[in-house]
């Protein structure tokens, strides 16, 4: 079985707004290295579109980017995309697949079915992962802002406090510290 890790830029105030982070080639190499390591993507719709609405096209070439993004697109257009969605059905970017059915289900037959690990980007989604105690790692790179303002992880809470261990602390040149957690409970 692989494990389930959640990654995601996060400020020091909690903010998960893609607009208000570092996009650097360093952080993009980073997050490439993490992708390379798992077996899968996982997003929840509202994700995936916004994935859907540029990355197809770096990795096309349709879009001007730097070398570390059109790496990026190119391997992520590669990787197996999983999507939870009630009110989509339709995923038409090269290998995504849609998860139906019972949640806790769904995800744990994709945690079963991929050894290397799926690596898990979307926030609300990630709170409902975590409620039902699927999450094992928790790999995210905090941003040296304070944005003021959300979305916010785990806007919705937990029921429980979440016990982690430190796996790593990693500074960037740009102040970002790439931080990885194993679950400890």
């Amino acid at each position: 079985m692989g494990l389930l890790t959640f990654s995601l830029n996060v400020t020091l105030d909690g903010c998960v707004d893609h607009q208000v982070g570092i996009a650097d080639d360093e952080s993009h190499a980073y997050f490439t290295r993490v992708m390379d390591e798992g077996g899968a993507m996982l997003w929840g719709r509202v994700t995936y579109e916004l994935m859907e609405s540029y990355w197809p096209a770096v990795a096309r070439g349709d879009e001007e980017a730097p070398p570390a993004l059109r790496e990026w697109a190119v391997k992520l257009e590669a990787k197996p995309k999983y999507v939870v969605s009630s009110t989509r059905k339709d995923f038409p970017w090269a290998n995504s697949h849609h998860i139906t059915g019972d949640l806790r289900d769904g995800v744990q037959k994709l945690k079963d079915a991929t050894p290397a690990g799926v690596l898990l980007g979307s926030g609300k989604l990630a709170t409902e992962l975590d409620r039902l105690d699927l999450i094992d790692e928790y790999r995210m790179l905090v941003q040296p802002r304070i944005a003021g303002h959300g979305p916010t992880l785990y806007e919705g809470g937990l029921p429980t406090t979440r016990k982690l261990e430190l796996v790593s602390a990693q500074p960037l040149r740009s102040g970002i510290v790439a931080m990885h957690y194993r679950r400890a409970d």
